[in-house]
């Protein structure tokens, strides 16, 4: 859990990498004394080397006799492929193969969800950038030349690129367009409040936008296999699409995970592996890819555009009465997640509050443009936004606070969701509201030089400062965690121990949610050894499935746990024999057992003296089932919350805004690294900042615009607020290891929503769309 950790070191087989044994050692190994075990701050094994930048990632990599690959992707958002000529790009100096969809031995289309989106385009490029052809060649120039070389006609369609107009349009995809309707009705359709309020909202389309570069490197096995190695966070379903594609059974393709640059959920794809994994098949050699940034821009999935129309019935006290929405998510090309995004969406309509009635409809619908998929917090973000400019509208209708109104209505532990879904998990919504609002407000800036840097836009970028308007927004926003509607959720791992020195097996990926520092730490407390290793991931290990929505934390860990309990019980069992008693009545603790009564006081690195001792053991929480045709159902395993006080300055004639402080308080059911959690939760508020008011992947027509850093703005140092952790609300989830929520992921669903409002109270503008430009929060007064 920590802003920094995003990556996993080491790697096996052909590739070059360090260390050479695929583990690495925690700073306590290299002589630094450190605190141990759950509850403590300890710091990631990588965060020296990530600092001084001798961290390997798979740009790093290198192998002998490699090769260089490149892709040709479409210039066109929609159209038929005519003709595709790569004599000319094959006959290049230094060229040594050009796949294209002919050359896919296996399965044409792969898919986590539904199987429809081709390795290459063969008949009909569907979106800008959709990959036609891949080269090798012995230079990385070369192989762009001959890619640009490759000489496809086309017979160009209308793209169609409203969401919208999906319905009617012509299929463009033999599936269709609709991927998904989920029509929830909960309570009475027919009844009405005394006020009712409407709004229109949207949110637009945000980028993942990893800092570290997408690479990859595959290497051809005699057996005729290949080894990928890559960012992956799901390496076993990387392996399974993509042998498919190949036509190999899966034992013959292996996933080597490499350091995770950042992952928001764009590590989720087969874009690299396949075209890696057939020209190193073909050619014999090492292949590596590392994509420039435009084409990261244009590899991978977005976070769904989305339209939202909603209508709030409330009585005369502001109680909610019923919620109607309906919720349009735009899916692009293929179908990827968006399953999953739409049920979140609409599950979490209502947002945390009690709610009697509530018709809700949510599709998501294929387009030709840029594909969509899992991003942190989809589906869930989008409804935040909506639903708490509802609330903010409600207020307004009714003269009360904002704070005071939401507090009438929040969700609480035994109340229901719109789905049917008995809430089971700790629900403090009341709670963390009542710490946000109860927060002193920051203090206004003072009239010094230095206070041009704390007005909006910085220095010379405000136009007076009396045009400058201070407002105050709240949002309560909720996530569900781990998978939903029936995804089996299993995680395995391995504890061996060899005298003083553990080692932890799991094919859990290390992309920046602290999973590896857990899993020391849990090693540490349940068995008192201090030097604990993780072993890098590969799909020779047994599956943990995808990273995300706090799964890792929950079920890798709860693993990690059994197998040390499973440990810890073979270490104790001759001694407690020996002493007859039983192994509950004996305790490890600063690296002693002793028994109850201290008859029994040795050290663990002498009763583990010339032993080596091991365990596998699986972590899977209690199942889910699919929403059903009414959208009812106990869709999620469990869910947390957060509250968040927005303060924002908004010069009203220039609609520049800053934001000045983003107050949070938190449902974390345990806080298991201090340090960490504030990192993840500081990071987690950030990106949401981002959403609020800087990125938006401009797309014109299905075509990317300006896919760089220049144009998409993500926020620096000097656009993060003053984020103050006003409460972290340690009540324990009983089904879950250790009573631990996830804790990134909510600040980022939540914050957005809070800017929003801030922005709405400060200008007097409804706001009604993200990212917020400036346009939009300048008064019309």
């Amino acid at each position: 859990m920590t802003d920094t950790a995003d990556g996993r070191g080491g790697h096996s087989g052909t590739a070059t990498a360090t260390p050479p044994d695929g583990t690495r050692l925690p700073s306590g190994a290299r002589g630094e004394p450190e605190p141990h075990g759950l509850g403590a701050s300890v710091l990631p094994t990588d965060a020296y080397p990530k600092a001084q930048g001798t961290f390997p990632y798979a740009a790093d990599l290198w192998a002998e006799g490699l090769l260089w690959a490149a892709v040709h992707r479409s210039p066109h958002p929609h159209a038929r492929i005519v003709s595709i000529d790569t004599e000319q790009a094959a006959a290049m100096p230094g060229v040594r193969a050009v796949v294209t969809a002919a050359d896919v031995p296996g399965d044409q289309a792969h898919g986590r969800k539904v199987a429809d989106q081709p390795a290459f385009a063969r008949d009909v490029v569907r979106y800008y950038g959709e990959p036609i052809a891949a080269v090798a060649a012995d230079h990385p120039d070369a192989a762009r030349l001959a890619a640009a070389a490759i000489a496809v006609e086309y017979e160009v369609l209308e793209p169609v690129t409203d969401p919208e107009k999906s319905f009617e349009a012509e299929p463009l995809h033999p599936d269709g367009n609709l991927l998904r309707h989920i029509p929830l009705r909960y309570g009475d359709p027919d009844v009405t409040g005394d006020v009712v309020v409407e709004g229109l909202y949207r949110v637009g389309r945000q980028d993942p936008a990893p800092i570290g570069a997408e690479a990859a490197l595959a290497v051809p096995r005699p057996d005729g296999g290949v080894e990928i190695y890559t960012a992956s966070t799901d390496p076993h379903t990387d392996r399974d699409l993509a042998a498919a594609c190949f036509g190999l059974p899966p034992e013959s393709v292996k996933i080597v995970v490499t350091g995770v640059p950042g992952a928001m959920g764009d590590r989720e794809d087969a874009a690299l592996q396949v075209p890696l994994g057939l020209l190193a098949m073909r050619t014999g050699c090492p292949v590596k890819i590392a994509l420039t940034r435009e084409e990261s821009f244009l590899g991978h999935a977005h976070r769904h555009p989305t339209l939202l129309r909603y209508r709030h019935h409330a009585d005369g006290e502001g109680r909610l009465v019923k919620v109607e929405a309906q919720i349009l998510l735009d899916g692009g090309a293929y179908a990827d997640t968006s399953s999953d995004a739409l049920a979140a969406a609409v599950s979490f309509a209502c947002g945390p509050y009690v709610v009697p009635h509530a018709v809700i409809d949510g599709w998501v619908v294929r387009t030709n443009n840029p594909p969509s998929g899992h991003v942190r917090g989809e589906g869930a973000m989008q409804v935040c936004a909506a639903y708490e400019g509802q609330m903010d509208k409600l207020a307004e209708r009714l003269g009360i606070d904002p704070a005071e109104l939401r507090l009438r209505n929040v969700m609480a532990t035994g109340d229901l969701l719109p789905t049917g879904q008995t809430v089971t998990c700790p629900a403090p919504v009341a709670e963390l509201l009542t710490a946000v609002r109860e927060e002193p407000l920051p203090p206004l800036p003072k009239d010094t030089p230095e206070a041009d840097w704390l007005l909006p836009g910085g220095p010379g970028g405000a136009g007076e400062p009396s045009a400058v308007r201070r407002g105050v927004g709240y949002a309560l926003g909720m996530v569900h965690l781990l998978g939903a509607e029936g995804t089996d959720e299993v995680s395995t791992a391995t504890v061996k121990v060899s005298g003083p020195v553990a080692t932890v097996m799991c094919a859990a990926v290390e992309a920046g949610q602290g999973f590896d520092t857990l899993a020391r730490q849990i090693v540490q407390e349940t068995l008192g050894i201090e030097e604990v290793h993780v072993a890098s991931v590969d799909t020779d290990q047994p599956p943990s499935g995808a990273g995300g929505r706090g799964r890792h934390t929950w079920v890798s860990g709860g693993a990690v746990e059994r197998a040390a309990k499973m440990v810890r019980t073979q270490l104790l069992q001759p001694l407690a024999a020996k002493f007859g008693m039983s192994t509950e009545l004996l305790t490890i603790a600063d690296g002693k057992i002793t028994s109850y009564d201290g008859v029994l006081s040795t050290t663990v690195a002498e009763a583990l003296e010339g032993k080596e001792l091991w365990a596998t053991a699986q972590c899977r929480p209690h199942p889910t089932e699919p929403l059903d045709e009414s959208g009812q159902g106990d869709a999620f395993v469990g869910m947390a919350f957060a509250a968040v006080r927005a303060v924002v300055d908004v010069d009203i004639e220039l609609g520049s805004v800053r934001v000045v402080e983003i107050a949070l308080a938190q449902d974390v059911g345990r806080v298991l690294n201090p340090r960490q959690l504030r990192a993840r939760i500081e990071a987690g508020v950030t990106q949401g900042v981002g959403t609020a008011l800087t990125e938006h992947l401009r797309v014109a027509k299905g075509v990317v615009r300006h896919p760089d850093f220049t144009a998409y703005a993500l926020p620096t140092a000097l656009d993060a607020p003053d984020i103050r952790i006003v409460k972290l609300v340690e009540e324990r989830d009983v089904v879950a290891p250790f009573g631990a929520k996830a804790v990134s992921t909510v600040p980022v669903v939540t914050a957005p929503a809070a800017v929003a409002g801030a922005v709405r109270a400060a200008s007097g503008r409804p706001v009604n769309k993200l990212p917020i430009r400036p346009q939009a929060a300048v008064s019309e007064g």
